[in-house]
């Protein structure tokens, strides 16, 4: 793939425009109403990412297709990263879980194989054990 790296900004603002399918009029106006935040160049140059133009395909789609106005788009947008958020949360949360149960799993494991051979196992409630010692010279 070409643009191995989705978030560096590469292409100018009349490319980007041209691949959202977009005047770049209205990129502009986007990045004014801060749903898109290119990069900018040494001399100030708007430079857009793939993910940019991806974001300005997802724009474009709820204003045709939703029918949404901008205020909604900035709305559905919002959500959609706090979604992504508590998704990445989640998906984190998971996996320290997994970790945290494997781990009791082999502590508990390990409790198992210290325990003493002299324990012996009770079959049942109510059962009686009846311990009796030893002492040297008796029989």
């Amino acid at each position: 793939m070409p643009f191995e790296d989705k978030m560096r900004p590469v292409f100018m603002i009349s490319v980007a425009a041209e691949l959202a399918e977009m005047h770049p009029q209205t990129l502009r106006m986007y990045e004014r109403r801060g749903l898109i935040r290119p990069g900018r160049s040494a001399k100030s140059t708007r430079l857009y990412s793939l993910d940019d133009v991806e974001r300005l395909r997802r724009i474009q789609q709820l204003v045709t297709e939703c029918g949404l106005n901008l205020a909604g788009v900035e709305r559905v947008l919002s959500m959609e990263e706090q979604m992504a958020t508590m998704q990445r949360q989640l998906d984190q949360l998971r996996h320290d879980m997994d970790r945290l149960t494997a781990q009791a799993r082999e502590e508990l494991e390990a409790v198992h194989r210290s325990y003493r051979k002299e324990l012996v196992p009770v079959s049942g409630p109510g059962a009686v054990v009846v311990v009796t010692r030893r002492t040297r010279g008796t029989r």
